[in-house]
């Protein structure tokens, strides 16, 4: 088996669904049984631009389409599995992510929001304040959820 360092990071990305109130979209997964939450994201497929995928993810995990692009997070964010998620995620052949984030305006109804979807992976969803996206994320998201934070701060 490959060792962790060995292991490539999976291309991503990262949506900040904001409302208008400008209050960031969160969704508790269904294999989290620790009750964290997280903004939608996903894998990036072969000859996907980042922002098709980024609306690819979005609709598949929430419903949503009606979405204006605020704006698009230079870096290229990352994160590393924690030891026990090793050799489960992704059937073991990455050790995270490394992900292109945008931050898009919800400008649809609150009736397009469905998490029921094909694949669901929420179990429930909620708007919250930016601000208090490090507090509801599992640990080792942790940078990039400070980070956005920070960003959709600015958006205000």
């Amino acid at each position: 088996m490959k060792i962790k360092k060995d292991l490539p990071l999976r291309v991503g990305v990262g949506i900040a669904l904001l409302n208008e109130s400008n209050k960031v979209f969160v969704g508790r997964r269904i294999d989290n049984p620790n009750n964290l939450w997280q903004m939608p994201q996903g894998g990036v497929d072969k000859n996907e631009t980042f922002i098709n995928a980024a609306k690819r993810e979005l609709e598949e995990e929430t419903g949503v389409k009606t979405t204006r692009l605020v704006r698009e997070i230079d870096d290229l964010l990352t994160y590393n599995l924690p030891k026990n998620l090793l050799g489960k995620i992704w059937k073991g052949k990455y050790r995270g992510q490394k992900q292109k984030w945008f931050i898009m305006k919800f400008m649809g109804n609150k009736n397009e929001i469905n998490i029921n979807t094909k694949n669901p992976e929420f179990l429930d969803w909620k708007w919250i304040d930016p601000s208090a996206l490090p507090d509801i994320v599992v640990n080792f998201k942790m940078n990039i959820y400070k980070r956005m934070a920070k960003e959709l701060t600015f958006e205000n």
